[in-house]
């Protein structure tokens, strides 16, 4: 097993440090416990560190004595929350449990086993979250949760609400346009400031629209999708006019030549630099395929579904050796999106469009990915700490992206809900949002973006927008997109998809970094794919549980030209950057690519996003922020 543990390491492009071969050794043997003890695989081990290295940022692809400690606490969550969720009324006491009880020792039992639906209990010094006005006339939250009214939700207990976890461009945060600090009065809770000027919002791409046709994809529309992503992207390289004119790459040729193909794998398993082939186009090698080798390049990134550009020579016919790669497709000179397919929502206020040309770049966000509500309970508080954030805040722009009603959820998928999975979005979310918009006024925006998980809404990829029956006095503040899509803000463009395609390309990708040089940015990297390969989802064939719809996909997961934000929810650990395309002297554009987290996790809350852009990525600040 210890040489199985090594084998998985090594296919995933990872090593075992250590001072010497005794070092390694007692590593193995370390790991090898670790298999015995929760009763993996080496697979699923090897698995389970790619997760907790790209969790923790680890610096460089050695697995050193010193990360085992930590290793060993992430397995032990792992299989407790196995556990839980095996066990369906099994509560493990924390920490948290354990200083209310202390700090609570003369109350009365029954008071433990309030929710917070029951009884909502304060921290002292907090203000009371007076600002949105829930509607009365909508189902008691404890009845659609009464099968966790004897649980407490640590959530309700914590004693410090929002907290920075990280700060993007922190030095520059005196020159952003804030309309509040952080803290607040409760003089300031109470008093209504009007915040900054309405953004303006147009939407360059929403595909497909609500009520479409699916399930209903061909063989003949993968084949097609697949034929006209090859096509284009051999089109681009010629154009660019640095590579020559694409060639076969499987016919046999001692003369250099210049291929465009899709990388894919000879077998079920995983890609490794033994299985790699290269597929290339109906038009250039009749669809055929040819084995790649790699061993004469000191750099690359690869994975499954990636179209690159090779330039090198295929001696016998059988093996295309290769001397240079290319993993970004060209962009077309006229990338940018006709005025045409632009589609303003502001409803009857056009003078918003005329001003959108002279308003500057510049805005306010505060940008959140579900679930949001912990699981042991559907009270949304996590949602509804957020609304209270934002209304003191006051941002032109709240982004909220699903899932919103979670099929992940215990409860949801054990069916103890008494209402339907409509009844509990329109009430328990969507009310909680009109609240917030009434309450901030017509200068606030907020947009509705779907996820695969949403319970309530169609299980395809692309992802129609909701089909809101919303009053006529909200429908120009509240817009419902696609998942993905791409809007403008304030002539500042972004890009937003749902899927974990970041966590989906972690398991796929193999890379080879370069002997010398800074340690690589591994999130970063598989970020930049995205827009690389100008598509949303670039993996093929695409993972597990994810229902691509090819007759769908071919005009709505494209990406014509790189946004200025791009928005990619994940279960990763959150994070900020400050990503560009291209190297060197070469760098084309610049842009910032988040992760915002889960709103919630577990019993706990999570993360979100809090961003001020300002003209460009230098002055731009983002602060990721902990409920």
């Amino acid at each position: 097993m210890e040489a199985e543990i090594r084998a998985e390491l090594e296919s995933s492009g990872f090593s075992i440090g250590g001072a010497g071969p005794e070092d390694a050794a007692q590593i193995l043997s370390t790991l090898l416990t670790y298999c015995i003890n929760y009763k993996m695989s080496p697979a699923d081990l090897v698995s389970n560190w790619e997760v907790y290295y790209l969790n923790r940022q680890l610096d460089g692809l050695k697995l050193q004595r010193s990360y085992l400690d930590g290793f060993q606490s992430h397995l032990q969550n792992e299989v407790k929350e196995r556990i839980i969720e095996e066990e369906a009324d099994l509560h493990i006491y924390s920490s948290n449990d354990v200083d209310m009880l202390l700090n609570n020792s003369h109350a009365d039992e029954a008071a433990f086993l309030e929710t917070p639906g029951s009884k909502q209990e304060k921290t002292p010094g907090e203000p009371f979250n007076s600002e949105l006005t829930l509607t009365s006339d909508r189902p008691s939250s404890s009845r659609v949760a009464k099968t966790n009214g004897d649980r407490i939700t640590p959530f309700a207990t914590r004693v410090n609400k929002f907290t920075q976890q990280y700060v993007l461009n922190a030095d520059n945060a005196a020159s952003m346009p804030s309309t509040h600090e952080a803290e607040t009065t409760d003089d300031e809770v109470i008093k209504r400031i009007q915040p900054s000027q309405r953004c303006s919002l147009q939407v360059q791409r929403s595909q497909p629209e609500p009520g479409c046709r699916f399930m209903y994809d061909r063989m003949e529309d993968r084949f097609n999708y697949l034929e006209d992503r090859l096509r284009k992207s051999a089109t681009l390289f010629s154009a660019s006019g640095f590579c020559g004119e694409p060639a076969d790459a499987t016919l046999a040729s001692e003369e250099k030549m210049f291929a465009v193909g899709m990388v894919t794998c000879d077998g079920e398993g995983r890609l490794n630099e033994k299985s790699i082939l290269l597929q290339g186009s109906v038009e250039h090698s009749r669809g055929q395929r040819v084995r790649l080798d790699l061993k004469d390049l000191d750099h690359f990134s690869l994975f499954p579904g990636q179209v690159v550009g090779i330039e090198g020579h295929n001696p016998s016919g059988h093996c295309f050796v290769a001397s240079k790669l290319i993993d970004s497709i060209p962009v077309s000179v006229d990338a940018q999106l006709p005025s045409a397919k632009k589609q303003a929502v502001d409803n009857g206020n056009h003078h918003q469009n005329s001003d959108a040309g002279t308003l500057p770049r510049a805005l306010s966000s505060v940008i959140a990915a579900g679930p949001y509500t912990t699981t042991d309970n559907l009270l949304f508080e996590p949602l509804q700490e957020l609304l209270s954030y934002a209304c003191r805040k006051q941002p032109q722009l709240l982004i909220l992206m699903g899932p919103f009603i979670d099929s992940d959820h215990p409860d949801i998928k054990k069916g103890t809900v008494d209402q339907t999975f409509h009844d509990i979005f329109h009430f328990e979310i969507l009310r909680k949002i009109q609240d917030f918009t009434q309450y901030l006024g017509n200068t606030v925006r907020v947009i509705l973006i779907p996820s695969v998980r949403d319970a309530h809404h169609d299980f395809v990829f692309p992802q129609p927008a909701f089909d809101l029956n919303l009053p006529e006095d909200i429908t120009h503040q509240i817009s419902c997109l696609a998942n993905p899509s791409l809007f403008s803000c304030n002539q500042i463009h972004f890009g937003c998809c749902t899927v974990d395609i970041l966590k989906q390309l972690s398991g796929e990708e193999i890379s080879r970094k370069p002997p010398v040089g800074k340690p690589g940015d591994r999130i970063g990297r598989l970020a930049t794919h995205i827009l690389k390969q100008q598509s949303y989802y670039p993996l093929y064939p695409p993972a597990a549980g994810v229902p691509l719809d090819f007759s769908l996909a071919k005009e709505a997961l494209e990406i014509s030209s790189a946004p200025d934000v791009l928005l990619l929810t994940s279960d990763l650990a959150p994070f900020v950057k400050v990503l560009s395309l291209g190297e060197g002297s070469d760098v084309q554009k610049q842009f910032i690519c988040m992760n915002p987290g889960r709103l919630a996790k577990g019993i706990g809350g999570g993360t979100f996003v809090e961003l001020y852009y300002n003209e460009d990525t230098d002055r731009t600040k983002a602060s990721i922020i902990r409920i």
